[in-house]
């Protein structure tokens, strides 16, 4: 009879640890789940704050010689066959405020769908932009490509952006004093 209860009291003892075990797994896993969404989501304030950088590059394929970048102060533009020319540039704090609530429109530092879920062909050349934002000390990087035809209504937003802000600089008269890009891409 004791070494029956003894075996009985090993076997509820291993059931109940097996039990706690698992519970403690799903706390731990639902805590790195919230983590994880509020690591990724990252609030934008209602106006523009100080800090406010961003950085983007573009261009056809890997060949992502075109950027603006107000972290350096500075536009580069691809001449194609003549490699690259960089002037600084900056924007106003007005301009800036409009780019940051285009931004903030599009909850550019959301998580965002950037691949399409069906990848049925493939174009080339096709356009890949590589955008960097850093907002009160958290930086988001957002990479996007046109490279399988169909788009996402993320990369779609991107693109509108993207399109904005280099129309905006080459409104600018330090992009009108650059040289003229000589050739093309396949």
């Amino acid at each position: 009879m004791k070494r029956m209860s003894f075996y009985l009291f090993v076997f509820l003892f291993i059931i109940a640890g097996c039990s706690n075990e698992n519970a403690g797994n799903t706390l731990v896993e639902m805590e790195q789940a919230g983590t994880e969404t509020v690591k990724h989501t990252i609030k934008m304030p209602k106006e523009m704050p100080s800090t406010f950088k961003f950085m983007v590059r573009f261009g056809y394929g890997t060949v992502n010689k075109n950027e603006i970048n107000t972290f350096q102060g500075t536009i580069t533009k691809d001449l194609i066959a003549n490699g690259t020319a960089t002037m600084p540039m900056k924007f106003t704090k007005e301009e800036l405020r409009i780019i940051y609530n285009k931004m903030k429109e599009i909850n550019i530092m959301d998580e965002k769908e950037l691949e399409p879920a069906k990848q049925s062909c493939q174009r080339s050349p096709y356009n890949e932009d590589i955008w960097e934002i850093n907002i009160n000390g958290e930086t988001k990087t957002l990479i996007w490509t046109d490279k399988y035809c169909a788009g996402t209504t993320d990369t779609q937003q991107l693109l509108e952006l993207r399109q904005f802000v280099q129309q905006m600089v080459e409104g600018k008269e330090e992009y009108k004093k650059m040289p003229e890009s000589e050739g093309g891409y396949e």
